[in-house]
């Protein structure tokens, strides 16, 4: 039968089609609507679609503030949602297996996965997580997350021909912003005393490739993996030896883990956003220069 959190999504994507058939007379909420309708299935996405769509769509957020959107479960008007959007704006490759089975039965026009093309990094494994296709967290790096960007207009001006000169300049606009904040990354950690970042779960590759920095993850890209003892004394021995001060967690994940390291070996503790959620104020921008100001000042940067 597989493990419980399978046979929820099993059952989810029964209901997915249950409903589909119920409702084929019903032409539901988004085919009588004036704007397209938009379900994004975690917070960076969200950012993408409204800022291209504006007030011409509407945008669902499929993982509420504060959910770690991996281990998303989703309820039966969830699943109603994503039978009857217009779009649906989403990861593959499992980074939300709840997302991927209930979408698999839609039509590809109704779907935009953004990683499809994408040249993926290794997923940094933790010592007993099972492999992963690759690292999923592309939207860390300001350059990847303009192109998807480019991609969600481009899906909006299939759906919606009339204003596809509108979504395609809301895009343009959205990737100065992302330019500037590459720029103001570059920039900020150009000289720094050290390039190692120590964080809690493998979620920066992509940032530090771009910047030139070094990922040591205490867990691998699944976030709620448990770090092997051994692991644990590899990344305080890491710590102590390479003199760093700094040890990253993040809003979604206890932070006990970076503490207990942080206490062993002296350093300090910080909080490092994957923007997996909404941001408490401000927007993916606002985040991305808080991440920032807390690399800058914990890597000694000039």
């Amino acid at each position: 039968m597989g493990t419980p959190r399978a046979r929820r999504y099993a059952l989810c994507a029964i209901a997915s089609l249950l409903m589909a058939a119920c409702g084929a007379n019903d032409p539901g909420p988004s085919q009588g609507a004036s704007r397209p309708s938009v379900v994004a299935a975690f917070y960076p996405l969200v950012y993408a679609a409204e800022g291209v769509g504006g007030d011409l769509v509407e945008v669902a957020n499929l993982t509420a503030p504060g959910v770690e959107p991996h281990d998303l479960e989703l309820t039966a008007d969830q699943v109603r949602l994503l039978s009857q959007g217009d779009l649906v704006v989403y990861l593959g490759g499992g980074f939300q297996p709840a997302v991927d089975d209930v979408i698999s039965g839609l039509d590809g026009s109704q779907k935009l996965d953004v990683l499809e093309g994408e040249d993926l990094m290794p997923g940094s494994e933790a010592e007993g997580e099972p492999a992963s296709a690759g690292d999923p967290h592309v939207w860390l790096d300001p350059s990847i997350m303009a192109a998807l960007v480019d991609k969600v207009a481009a899906r909006l001006g299939e759906i919606d021909p009339a204003h596809k000169v509108t979504y395609e300049e809301n895009a343009r606009e959205i990737g100065a912003r992302l330019a500037r904040l590459d720029r103001e990354f570059a920039a900020g950690l150009r000289d720094c005393r050290s390039r190692d970042i120590v964080t809690s779960h493998a979620a920066f590759g992509y940032l530090a490739a771009r910047y030139d920095l070094n990922q040591v993850s205490i867990s691998g890209v699944d976030p709620e993996s448990e770090p092997s003892p051994g692991r644990l004394a590899d990344v305080a021995r890491f710590v102590e030896e390479h003199d760093i001060g700094t040890i990253f967690f993040e809003e979604l994940v206890s932070p006990d883990i970076s503490e207990t390291i942080a206490t062993e070996t002296g350093a300090r503790t910080a909080m490092l956003s994957p923007l997996e959620s909404q941001p408490e104020s401000g927007d993916y921008i606002d985040a991305m220069q808080a991440n920032l100001a807390a690399l800058t000042e914990a890597l000694g940067c000039d």
